[in-house]
């Protein structure tokens, strides 16, 4: 997917008949809603249009989809009706898409005087940085989701993986915004079409009613809001209806349980993003609490990274660590969780700042989200003698991993089984049963994922014959006491060529070592020579302190289950395709369905599993429940578990 830099929204302020208000967009000479009322409009055309609040009753999950977000007041009336609606359903899943969306500081300007004022502020505290991702806003415990996609609509809507019940299509009229309502575009709207999908409008235009109507929608007008003649109301019954990929949204038949394999990041963030969608799970794993191999290191980082083109592994780190950030920010308020999203400086020897202002204008980084520091700014940042500048990030920092893994479970409600090792996987008619070596059930349900890092290819390979390339990579790190001579601790986290951080008991961790084809479990000296000699590097040690620190360092060894991409492997079971056919992409890799389906993965999170973890659990949640993928369709294939087995088929072969 292309993406370009954000460009926010420019607004001007009139006044309405009745003395309120009323914002404008002057670059396209347009109103942002009637005169006669954002709400009132929103209640007549969007909810009134698809029939709602009625025809999400008694459902367990409604998903709507918005061509224009503006200034949020349609979505605010959306949430507001579900709130007020004792029939409502039991999630509302809110996705808008918008090229042009407004700064905080004009979003809380526009709804000082909002027509549901605590909704409205949930909205602004949780705005997120202009950036071209899919952000995940998460409101009522999450029963309430809003799924933002800046960026232009031609580049987002075919990026989409979703089903929407009702598409609210807004934005400025076609004849000023004609890019907006194009017909090939608005025809894009039949893959994205849940059956029995309503989508209304303010417009009556008749190349929109056109574009609908090929798009596989019964098209009518109604009487328009405040002295508008007419709008349009569709709904969405096509002749024919495409099967959908073998990678695409599943439509889970079976009760909301899961057993997840596993209680390191990877499950508890699982068992998390499960219950974000109404799913309960139970927790397995060898140990007797959660969090006790690799994430059970004092301090970790999660933080973006820049690329000079923003490609996949830049978009996908981004969206990871601005998930983390949305996420943990409130734990760490609260204090249920130790760490700190203050920010981090990663260093970069081989950019100058004229390359760097180059990057930055080219990319559009909001200046809060990213910037360049010069030698002398990181330095009076970090308050280390760090060797070159290096790049700011401001949706980072770090977090005790243990406690990150509780806080996700915590928050998922899930059971937790320990001193439990699930020896093999059996599938029971209609579910599957985990088995240990002496083939005790553990536990049995219709869904079960594994977590285990590198085992997890050793569990599945009696279930699939496309094997899983996880490697597990050895990693040390070091830990000084508080106080030790020598140590200059960093006010912020310091990344590159190794790793600083200062925890709040005045202890410093540095590392980390990567060692491949390493199953040595004791803490090594050499390991903490490495260690400690970054650690100097990036000004934390004094060179004159290293005997010192050798003598007082303490350490831990855990291994990463690392892919050859350094990707995370995310999804349901890829199977081999049989011969003849095209598989040549991820989301045409077939997977296990029928009697054996309801199998999936979540592993390979390497060295970065603070930044995936938050991610990972939406988007596994996203294959199990059907609900909306929370990224674009390009980085869902770049994180699929099948994109291996697709990279070995010939491009292009059909039956």
């Amino acid at each position: 997917m292309r993406t370009h830099p954000i460009v926010p929204a420019e607004l001007a302020w009139t006044t309405a008949p009745d003395g309120t208000p009323l914002p404008t967009a002057p670059a396209f000479g347009d109103v942002y809603h009637a005169a006669a009322g954002a709400f009132a409009q929103a209640r007549h055309v969007f909810l009134a249009g698809n029939g709602l609040p009625g025809r999400w009753a008694g459902r367990e999950r409604f998903v709507i989809l918005e061509t224009g977000f503006g200034l949020g007041n349609t979505f605010l009336a959306t949430w507001a009706a579900w709130r007020d609606d004792p029939a409502r359903c039991g999630r509302l899943i809110f996705v808008s898409l918008d090229k042009h969306p407004p700064r905080q500081a004009d979003l809380r300007r526009t709804h000082a005087a909002s027509k549901a004022p605590e909704l409205a502020r949930q909205l602004v505290e949780a705005w997120p940085p202009l950036t071209p991702n899919l952000h995940t806003l998460s409101f009522e415990a999450g029963r309430v989701q809003l799924i933002l996609g800046f960026g232009d609509i031609a580049d987002l809507l075919p990026a989409l993986v979703l089903q929407a019940d009702a598409f609210y299509l807004d934005g400025f009229a076609p004849a000023r915004n004609p890019d907006m309502w194009a017909g090939p575009l608005l025809q894009r709207l039949h893959r994205l079409a849940a059956p029995g999908a309503t989508a209304a409008t303010w417009s009556a235009a008749r190349g929109v009613r056109d574009a609908l109507a090929a798009a596989g929608f019964t098209v009518e007008r109604t009487p328009g809001f405040a002295g508008k003649r007419d709008m349009t109301v569709a709904r969405f019954e096509p002749r024919y209806q495409a099967a959908a990929p073998a990678g695409g949204l599943l439509t889970p038949s079976c009760e909301r349980q899961a057993l997840i394999i596993g209680a390191g990041l990877a499950g508890c963030a699982a068992a998390w993003g499960l219950a974000e969608q109404g799913w309960s799970s139970t927790v397995i794993d060898a140990t007797d609490a959660p969090a006790q191999a690799a994430s059970g290191n004092a301090g970790g980082l999660f933080h973006a990274i820049v690329h000079g083109e923003d490609g996949i592994h830049a978009r996908s780190h981004r969206a990871a660590a601005l998930a983390t950030a949305a996420v943990a920010g409130p734990w760490l308020r609260d204090g249920r969780l130790a760490g700190s999203d203050a920010g981090l400086l990663r260093l970069d020897r081989k950019t100058d700042e004229g390359q760097a202002a180059a990057l930055l204008q080219r990319q559009g980084w909001p200046q809060d989200t990213l910037q360049w520091l010069g030698q002398h700014d990181a330095r009076e940042r970090s308050g280390l003698a760090v060797p070159c500048g290096g790049w700011w990030f401001g949706q980072a920092g770090w977090l005790s991993p243990a406690g990150y893994a509780h806080a996700l479970l915590q928050a998922s409600g899930a059971g937790f089984i320990g001193r439990s090792r699930v020896a093999r996987l059996e599938r029971r008619g209609l579910l599957w049963a985990a088995l240990d070596a002496e083939g005790r059930c553990l536990g049995q349900a219709p869904v079960v994922v594994v977590a285990t890092a590198h085992q997890a290819a050793e569990l599945l390979r009696p279930w699939t014959d496309a094997p899983l390339p996880l490697s597990a990579v050895r990693g040390q790190v070091s830990v000084l006491p508080s106080g030790l001579p020598g140590v200059t601790l960093p006010s912020h986290p310091v990344a590159g060529a190794g790793y600083a951080l200062a925890l709040p008991d005045g202890r410093l961790v540095c590392g980390a070592t990567t060692q491949h084809d390493d199953a040595d479990p004791t803490v090594r000296a050499a390991d903490h020579e490495h260690n400690l000699a970054q650690a100097v590097r990036l000004g934390a040690l004094h060179a004159d302190a290293v005997p010192a620190a050798m003598a007082a360092a303490q350490g831990r060894v855990g291994w990463r289950a690392v892919t050859p991409d350094r990707l995370p492997l995310i999804g349901a079971v890829p199977l081999l395709p049989p011969p003849g056919t095209r598989a040549d992409q991820p989301r045409l890799i077939p997977r296990l369905r029928d009697e054996h389906g309801g199998l999936f993965v979540l592993s390979g999170l390497g060295s970065r599993g603070l930044t995936w973890a938050a991610l990972a659990g939406r988007l596994l949640a996203s294959w199990v429940s059907g609900c909306p993928s929370p990224v674009e369709t390009d980085l869902r294939d770049a994180l699929d578990v099948g994109r291996w087995t697709a990279r070995q088929q010939p491009a292009g072969t059909s039956d």
